[in-house]
C-alpha cells in the first residue's frame, strides 16, 4: 500500500492516538464535520443521523453506542453513516462531563434533592464479579434516565444545527455547480436559451 506505515503502530501508540489525536482535536472535529457535510443524503437524513449519534453518546452503555445510534437513525429515517459520525460527541474529553451530568440528573429525578440513604457503590467489586444487579440500581439506572433526557436535548440541538448547516452547504454547492455549468456553456458557445 502506498501510504502504509513502515512500522505498524503497537497497542500503546493506537491507544495514545485514540485518547489524544496526532494532529489536534480541532483538526479531528473539522474532519468529522466535512465528512458529514459531504454525505449524499437530504439535510433531514444527515441531521437525524447526527442527532441519533449524539443521543446514543449520552447513554451509559459503552460499546453499544454505534448500534443504538444506527437503530435510532433507522427508526427516524436518518443516515446510518451520519449516526456513526454523531457518536463522536462522546469521546474521551466529553465522557466525564456526560457521565457526571447524566448521573446527577438521574439521581435528582429518581430520589429528589435529598436522596436519603443511597447505598454506596463498590464499582470495582461489581465489575470484577460482573454482577449487573449490583451496578444497575446505583449507577446504570440513574445514568440511563438522565441520559434519556440530556440525550434528547443534545439530539434536538444537534439536529437543528446540522440541518441548517447541511442545507446551506448543499445550496452553496448547487449554486457553484450551476455557475460552473453556465461558464462552461458560455465558453462552448451554446445558445443563451439553453443556459440555466
Amino acid at each position: 500500500m502506498l501510504f502504509r506505515r513502515r512500522k505498524p503502530a503497537d497497542f500503546a501508540e493506537r491507544l495514545r492516538i485514540f485518547l489524544w489525536p496526532r494532529r489536534s482535536f480541532r483538526r479531528s472535529v473539522r474532519y468529522y464535520i466535512k465528512r458529514a457535510l459531504r454525505l449524499t443524503a437530504t439535510p433531514h437524513a444527515i441531521a437525524a443521523g447526527i442527532a441519533a449519534g449524539a443521543f446514543a453518546s449520552f447513554t451509559p452503555f459503552m460499546g453499544f453506542h454505534f448500534m443504538i445510534a444506527a437503530a435510532l437513525a433507522w427508526v427516524i429515517r436518518g443516515n446510518i453513516i451520519a449516526s456513526a459520525l454523531g457518536t463522536g460527541v462522546g469521546n474521551p474529553l466529553t465522557f466525564p462531563f456526560i457521565w457526571a451530568s447524566t448521573m446527577e440528573l438521574g439521581r435528582l429525578i429518581l430520589y429528589g434533592r435529598h436522596p436519603g440513604e443511597v447505598a454506596p457503590l463498590h464499582l470495582g467489586r461489581a465489575l470484577w464479579h460482573l454482577d449487573l444487579h449490583d451496578i444497575w440500581q446505583p449507577l446504570l439506572l440513574p445514568m440511563s434516565i438522565g441520559g434519556l433526557i440530556l440525550g434528547a436535548v443534545a439530539g434536538v440541538l444537534f439536529y437543528a444545527v446540522t440541518w441548517w448547516t447541511v442545507s446551506a452547504f448543499q445550496q452553496q454547492r448547487r449554486n457553484r455547480l450551476a455557475e460552473r455549468a453556465r461558464r462552461r456553456a458560455l465558453a462552448s458557445g451554446a445558445p443563451a436559451a439553453h443556459i440555466a
